[in-house]
């Protein structure tokens, strides 16, 4: 039988070269109204051999993945040959070996530990877990995860350094927001004083944090309040990184539910963007990385160093509202279409016709249509 191990459905998008490891299935809270990820799923934490023997079997294909390299005459490197090798002989090599190459090719530095809530795990386990990963592959330099708040604000300072030493670097946290009664509409089993205990905690303990915010969660009701208490959250933790993703309701949530019901009116794109405005002017006396890294966010390019590029991002949009309203529409087809990246994607001429002939076709259709056709793309990302 081959070596084979288990996988979770996600990881954040900074993790695309990670190795995957799964340490739990699923998620312990599994309430988020805005979420269906681990829908109609039970929670459960895998055995410390279980997990072992997972990296054990990562571990044995890594050793017939070099052996293929040496005999391929690339001396147990690697390389793009070897890599291309494992995915055109099927089903010589399968799906871990595609893995585990991927990650080697990528410098075999990064592991992520899955799935939602990693740190529900007893202490001393997650430390088992973190040695045995460094003990089994030297080549590894950065083990992450995510945690959410709550479950940080209740391990001890020691507990987390003591994660830290076992080579935790970073923790993933999905904020959302830092406005309770939004916490409490989404059902995120959270306050705006559990964030902020578990944020500091992480930091005080050495460990980089990574905030996630949901910009146009607010919906048309709390809107200013979401960015303003999100601001005031973030201001207090101090956070490493903090990661935008732009709401998009779904179908088999809650919170598409309650948007039937009219009790949760979601945003425009452009309202959004007035929403991350907000956020941003309200960022004050901290240091800390604003990244947009995700398909679902309008403008890719609000990205930066505080205080040092507060200004530089505010210019950003500042330069989106300064467009003619047919250059937003245009752009925001593009952004959605997956051919623009940059509002000065917009001078590429050819496109720009291109995307609005589409626009003007939508616009003939009826009022609503070219909305309805956005939010039918945006599905694809989710």
């Amino acid at each position: 039988m081959k070596p084979s191990f288990e996988q979770g459905p996600i990881r954040p998008p900074s993790e695309a070269g990670s190795l995957l490891l799964r340490v739990s299935r699923n998620c312990p809270w599994n309430k988020c109204a805005f979420c269906r990820t681990y829908k109609n799923t039970k929670f459960e934490l895998r055995s410390i051999e279980e997990i072992k023997r997972d990296i054990d079997n990562m571990s044995e294909i890594a050793k017939i993945l070099q052996e293929l390299s040496i005999k391929e005459g690339d001396q147990g490197l690697i390389s793009e040959k070897i890599v291309n090798i494992v995915f055109d002989r099927y089903p010589l090599y399968n799906e871990y070996h595609r893995t585990v190459a991927l990650w080697l090719y990528y410098g075999g530095e990064s592991v992520f530990l899955q799935d939602a809530d990693s740190l529900v795990m007893k202490t001393d386990d997650i430390v088992s877990i973190l040695r045995y990963i460094r003990d089994t592959f030297h080549s590894v330099t950065r083990i992450t995860t995510y945690c959410r708040s709550k479950t940080a604000a209740r391990k001890s300072l020691s507990e987390l350094q003591s994660l830290r030493d076992a080579g935790l670097a970073r923790i993933h946290v999905g904020m959302e927001s830092g406005l309770d009664p939004l916490l409490k509409l989404i059902r995120k089993g959270v306050t705006a004083a559990d964030h902020i205990e578990g944020g500091k905690k992480i930091k005080a303990a050495g460990i980089s944090l990574c905030e996630y915010v949901i910009p146009g969660l607010g919906g048309t009701l709390y809107s200013r309040e979401h960015a303003r208490e999100t601001a005031r959250v973030i201001n207090a933790i101090h956070p490493d990184f903090v990661r935008l993703r732009t709401l998009h309701v779904v179908d088999d949530t809650p919170l598409m539910e309650l948007m039937q019901k009219g009790e949760f009116s979601p945003l425009g794109d452009e309202d959004v963007l007035r929403e991350i405005q907000e956020l941003i002017s309200g960022l004050e006396g901290i240091e800390t990385t604003i990244v947009s890294d995700h398909i679902l966010n309008l403008l890719e390019e609000i990205e930066g160093r505080l205080p040092r590029d507060k200004k530089k991002m505010l210019d950003v949009l500042e330069r989106y509202f300064s467009l003619s309203e047919e250059q937003r529409l245009v752009f925001r087809l593009g952004r959605r279409s997956g051919i623009y990246r940059r509002l000065a994607d917009l001078s590429d001429k050819s496109a720009y016709e291109d995307l609005k002939n589409i626009a003007d076709h939508y616009e003939t259709i009826g009022k609503g249509s070219l909305e309805k056709h956005l939010s039918t793309m945006m599905n694809r990302y989710i």
